[in-house]
C-alpha cells in the first residue's frame, strides 16, 4: 500500500494533491478522523485521498479549502486533477475542448458530453468496465465547467433523434436528461437541434464528430472509434467536416420544432404512465 510519506508530489497532479493534503492537514494540527468529521466525511476517506486511492471531487475540494482556510487552494488543484483521470488520448482533447470559442457537434447515439446530467454520465460511463467510476464521472462534470465561464463557448450540438430513444440510465434518467436539454434553451450561447428520423440518409451515417474553432489558432475536426480519438487541423478535413455539419443542420429541425419533439419525447416515452391498477409509474 502506497503511503503518504513514499509520495512523490512531482509524479502526477492526484500525487501532488495527496501530499499537500497532508502537508497542510498536519500544519492545521488536525487528524484525518477530526478533518472528516468537520467537512461531512470519514477519516478514511481523507487517507484514501492522502494516498491517491481515491481521486477527489471539486465539492470536496471546496470543503477542505473552507476547512483549511486554504484560499482556494484546492479548488484550483482539483481541476488538474480531474483532467488527468480523463484517458490520455483524450486529455489533448479536453484540453482544446476548453480552449475553444465555438464548439459545433454532431451526435448520434449519446448526448453530448458537456450536455450530460451526472446521472445519465454515470450510465454511459458505468458500461465498460474497469477504472474508477466515480472519478470518471467528476472528470465529465469538471469539463462542463466552461459553460459557465464568464464568457462561455459558443455551442452548436446537432443530436440524431435516436438519442432522444436510445433509453440510457433507465426512464428516470431519461426524463432527467431531456428536461435538462430543454432547460439549456435558457442559455443563448448553446443551441440543440434534433435530425429528425424522417431526414432519411444523411452525410452523418458515419458517425459523430465535433469542430473546435479557436480566435487565433487553426480551428480542429475531432472524431472517435472504438478505440482512441482522433483530432486534426488538416485544411481538407476541416472542409469536410465544415460541409458535412451545414448538410447536417439544415436536415434538422428549426430550434423552436427541436425542442417540442425533445418535449413530447420526454412525456410519450419517459414520461409518468398509469399502471394497470391506475396508480403510476415512475
Amino acid at each position: 500500500m502506497v503511503g503518504v510519506r513514499d509520495l512523490d508530489p512531482s509524479a502526477s497532479p492526484l500525487d501532488y494533491y495527496g501530499y499537500e493534503l497532508r502537508r497542510l492537514r498536519e500544519a492545521a494540527g488536525l487528524k484525518q478522523a477530526q478533518l472528516g468529521d468537520v467537512i461531512y466525511c470519514t477519516g478514511s476517506l481523507i487517507g484514501q485521498v492522502e494516498t491517491t486511492k481515491r481521486v477527489p471531487t471539486r465539492d470536496f475540494s471546496e470543503r477542505v479549502d473552507a476547512a483549511l482556510g486554504t484560499d482556494g487552494h484546492f479548488s484550483r488543484l482539483v481541476g488538474l486533477v480531474l483532467r488527468s483521470v480523463l484517458p490520455t488520448w483524450f486529455q489533448a482533447y479536453a484540453e482544446m475542448e476548453a480552449r475553444a470559442a465555438y464548439i459545433s457537434t454532431f451526435q448520434a447515439q449519446l448526448v453530448y458530453g458537456l450536455l450530460q446530467t451526472e446521472d445519465y454520465a454515470r450510465a454511459v460511463l458505468g458500461v465498460p468496465t474497469g477504472g474508477d467510476l466515480e472519478a470518471n464521472v467528476a472528470a465529465r462534470m469538471e469539463r462542463q465547467r466552461i459553460l459557465d465561464r464568464e464568457i462561455p463557448p459558443l455551442m452548436w450540438v446537432v443530436l440524431s433523434e435516436a438519442v432522444l430513444h436510445q433509453e440510457i440510465g433507465g426512464r428516470e434518467v431519461m426524463r432527467n436528461q431531456l428536461a435538462h436539454l430543454l432547460a439549456l434553451r435558457s442559455r443563448e450561447w448553446v443551441q440543440v437541434q434534433i435530425l429528425p428520423f424522417q431526414a432519411g440518409a444523411h452525410v452523418g451515417l458515419d458517425g459523430s464528430f465535433t469542430l473546435l474553432r479557436f480566435d487565433g489558432d487553426p480551428d480542429i475536426v475531432y472524431t472517435e472509434d472504438f478505440v482512441q480519438g482522433h483530432m486534426t487541423a488538416n485544411p481538407q478535413a476541416l472542409r469536410e467536416g465544415s460541409l458535412r455539419y451545414d448538410h447536417l443542420q439544415a436536415a434538422a429541425l428549426s430550434l423552436e420544432d427541436s425542442a417540442a419533439l425533445i418535449a413530447r419525447v420526454m412525456e410519450e416515452r419517459y414520461g409518468h404512465q398509469p399502471a394497470p391498477d391506475g396508480r403510476e409509474l415512475a
